[in-house]
């Protein structure tokens, strides 16, 4: 294989695509609050207040600072981050606790050692760490198979 067949199969990799129209997708989505926040909410916010966040400057020794247009930043921002977290990571997280949930808790691997407490293997006839003698561990039941109907 060649570099460029290399270059063409790493880019047509399932999760690079998606990553990129994830990203376009993003990009796009940002362009739209911004200007949401630009030529909607901060006009609104300066409205109430009488205040033009747009032509907010201040003047110090030449220099030119604009806190409207870092006000519109924030609020992007923040609107950003409100619609990510409730559209998607609070989604996800919902659907990652109930599928866990679904799965049950993974049966112990370790168990404590009577005499120092210390977590040793539930095969364990000796602890590793203060070196007791330790009484084995029955073996679990086997499961009951469904019942069917």
């Amino acid at each position: 294989m060649s570099i460029r067949d290399d270059f063409v199969k790493f880019i047509q990799q399932g999760n690079l695509v998606q990553l990129a129209i994830a990203f376009v997708i993003g990009a796009a989505f940002a362009a739209v609050v911004a200007a949401l926040v630009a030529d909607l909410i901060t006009p609104l916010i300066g409205a109430i207040f009488h205040v033009n966040f747009a032509a907010l400057t201040y003047t110090l020794n030449g220099s030119v600072f604009y806190p409207g247009l870092f006000l519109n930043a924030i609020l992007t921002f923040v609107i950003v981050a409100l619609v990510v977290f409730f559209v998607i990571a609070l989604p996800y997280q919902r659907h990652m606790d109930a599928v866990a949930k679904r799965k049950g808790a993974a049966p112990p691997t370790t168990r404590a050692c009577p005499q120092c407490l210390t977590q040793i293997p539930l095969a364990a006839t000796r602890c590793s760490a203060c070196t007791q003698a330790v009484p084995p561990v029955p073996p679990a039941p086997p499961a009951a198979p469904p019942a069917s109907s």
